[in-house]
């Protein structure tokens, strides 16, 4: 049984709300939990409308009567403030444990197509990450195969895999899982004539046509595993075939080309995006774009496509040495205002943590603070299909939120409680356990 919010009441005259949730049994090896939890007098920003004031949320069984149960657990939130769960849209969480040792890297298969790889499959529940990304009020995660960040530079592929929506929170992957399948990952092809020789620490030249070459030959072959996958799918429809050998790759594919499995598509430059937008828009397949460094460029397009936008952190180098220092921050505000549906997200795991603060960076240049903390919240379970479920605090969704002691985006603000499936979790982590180690370390005589 999934936890869920069971009922939702609103009374003007005490701005309150009462918000249910349903409870799943404990994770193994934890104590019993309270048969239900009372935030009261706190400031709650349920992302559906207006925030409320001054607020009492109960979390507890679905069923359950509108007055807050006997026993449940009371936690005074005076000068304290709930919000939704963060969501970071494209991670490698459990798939990278440390990047230099190659044993702790599940990230990418060999080969350049894939698609019959799932994330889900190979997501360690153990993950040194994941308690210190939780910490920092991030509550789900997608999981991207093939999709490079810091944590991992990339292995080559075209199509990575099927990306996984994840609860950071659970024993094993099937209490942890959102949606086993989200998105196929694809990394869009590029004309490049410079790379970077690692064996030589140098770099190659290669001249223009043959990058071209080499890069029309990449788009053909994916579009030619998308006729494939037709040809598969009819024959394997016709009660007269013949017996085949089955084509798991083809069957992985099947979804995409049918329109219910949209493709999370990384593409950097504006051409680049030009010519993905024009691919996918030809093949009839729903794209989300991942990264677009310089999406502001092609923004009309994208509006007029309707392709939302995944963009990587706003603190790093512009994409070209000529571009303004400071536009991956400015981009946001650009994209807001053309109408584009955003999300942010860290594309990595050492640095998740600091998705909040990703997107208060583009708050300082020009980004409405709402639409920054929804690009966090709501608009990334709206452009992955699973709002339904998380984003905002109303009846019927998943109970993860968090309760800070101020703006969730602030560097400096402190997560006071966590709650993921509607469970009270923990925000104890490997870097808060060294941090009061030497904290409290022997003064030297």
């Amino acid at each position: 049984m999934r936890h869920r919010i069971a009922n939702f009441t609103f009374r003007v005259s005490l701005l309150a709300v009462l918000v249910f949730f349903s409870f799943r049994s404990p994770l193994r090896g934890q104590t019993q939990a309270p048969s239900a939890y009372a935030i009261t007098h706190a400031k709650i920003f349920t992302l559906a409308g207006a925030a409320i004031e001054d607020g009492t949320v109960v979390i507890r069984a679905v069923g359950a009567q509108v007055e807050v149960p006997a026993g449940a657990q009371m936690m005074d939130a005076k000068g304290l403030q709930v919000y939704p769960g963060l969501f970071d849209a494209v991670t490698q969480m459990g798939l990278s444990e440390i990047a230099a040792v190659n044993a702790t890297v599940d990230v990418a298969e060999t080969g350049s197509y894939n698609p019959d790889v799932v994330a889900a499959t190979a997501i360690l529940p153990a993950s040194e990450h994941i308690p210190v990304t939780r910490a920092a009020g991030i509550t789900e995660v997608i999981v991207t195969p093939g999709i490079g960040g810091f944590d991992f530079f990339g292995g080559g592929t075209v199509i990575g895999g099927q990306a996984s929506a994840i609860h950071l929170s659970g024993w094993v992957i099937d209490e942890m899982l959102i949606k086993k399948s989200i998105a196929m990952v694809i990394n869009w092809p590029t004309i490049e004539t410079r790379s970077f020789d690692f064996q030589t620490f140098s770099f190659k030249e290669k001249p223009y046509t043959e990058a071209k070459q080499e890069y029309e030959k990449k788009v053909n072959e994916l579009a030619d595993w998308l006729e494939r996958v037709k040809h598969y799918a009819q024959v394997m429809q016709s009660p007269a075939a013949p017996r085949f050998d089955r084509d798991v790759k083809l069957e992985a594919l099947g979804p995409v080309v049918r329109g219910d499995l949209p493709v999370l598509v990384r593409a950097a430059r504006a051409r680049d995006i030009r010519n993905a937008v024009e691919f996918c828009d030809l093949h009839s397949l729903k794209m989300i774009l991942a990264g677009g460094a310089e999406a502001y460029k092609v923004k009309d397009l994208l509006r007029s496509k309707r392709v939302p936008v995944v963009l990587g952190p706003t603190l790093r180098l512009p994409e070209e040495e000529d571009d303004a220092y400071d536009r991956p921050m400015t981009q946001p505000a650009e994209l807001a205002a053309a109408g584009v549906k955003f999300a942010f997200a860290s594309f990595d795991n050492s640095f998740a943590r600091r998705l909040g603060q990703q997107a208060a960076n583009a708050v300082a240049y020009g980004l409405p603070y709402e639409e920054a903390l929804k690009a966090v919240t709501l608009y990334p379970a709206q452009i992955f299909g699973i709002s339904d479920q998380v984003g905002t605090i109303e009846p019927g969704k998943i109970a993860n939120l968090v309760v800070t002691n101020g703006d969730p985006l602030e560097l400096t603000t402190d997560v006071r409680y966590l709650f993921i499936k509607g469970q009270l979790t923990s925000t104890d982590n490997r870097h808060k356990q060294l941090y009061e180690k030497y904290l409290n370390r022997p003064k030297a005589q």
